[in-house]
């Protein structure tokens, strides 16, 4: 699945916590994925398809350097990323193994990849760094990733953070975390996000005016009318 332009450009203006507010008033209360921050302050808000991969608890005749070469890889998943995708890893929250270091990001940086997302945590971390792919995870270690846990796939449902992630879904990150949106919601979400984003900046000003909170936010009636009288 790819995104326009235009899907891309109105995403990256909704932000992470507004997309969870929106889609709790759907009923979905599970969609920030925990473990997952921001490895260098400052990265701008992306937007992507989720490309996922899939780590299992290390297995010893699994997990082993030799296994970097086979069909089943993380190197034969990087080289079949699409462009503008965002990785998603479900690495089980395991902190102690890191999952890709600075050479396969420079891959994925190379192959046009738009970030990667994880519960886990990447080591080589001044090399990751230097090859300016956005992450999002858990930290760094130095300790490889067959020292904890055994790849087993690309492309497929996983867990991340606690969070249910399909291939295809949507992806957002930016100072918060990451968050899911499932592409049933997609259209939900761009048609309210931006709204929610333009009531909440009236709101954020009325504060500032000295405005108190009860009866603005939640609006009451009054103030809805006054917040729509506003965009006229």
């Amino acid at each position: 699945m790819s995104l326009s332009p235009e899907v891309v450009a109105t995403l990256s203006k909704i932000s992470t916590a507004t997309i969870t507010t929106v889609l709790l008033k759907k009923g979905l209360r599970n969609v920030w994925m925990r473990g997952a921050k921001p490895l260098r302050p400052g990265m701008p808000r992306l937007v992507g398809p989720a490309f996922t991969l899939r780590f299992v608890p290390a297995r010893e005749d699994l997990a082993t350097p030799e296994s970097w070469s086979s069909p089943i890889s993380t190197r034969t998943a990087i080289e079949a990323m699409p462009e503008g995708c965002i990785a998603v890893v479900d690495a089980m929250g395991i902190t102690d193994a890191g999952i890709f270091g600075d050479i396969l990001c420079a891959r994925m940086q190379k192959r046009g990849v738009a970030a990667l997302v994880s519960d886990g945590v990447v080591r080589d971390i001044e090399g990751v760094l230097g090859t300016n792919l956005p992450v999002w995870c858990d930290g760094f270690a130095a300790p490889a990733s067959v020292t904890g846990l055994t790849f087993v796939g690309w492309g497929e449902p996983i867990g991340c953070g606690g969070v249910a992630v399909f291939p295809d879904d949507i992806i957002v990150a930016d100072q918060d975390g990451a968050v899911v949106i499932p592409k049933a919601f997609l259209d939900h979400v761009l048609a309210e996000g931006e709204e929610q984003e333009r009531m909440e900046a009236w709101i954020v000003n009325e504060v500032n005016n000295g405005a108190a909170l009860p009866g603005l936010y939640p609006m009451n009636a009054e103030t809805k009318a006054r917040y729509a009288a506003s965009k006229k």
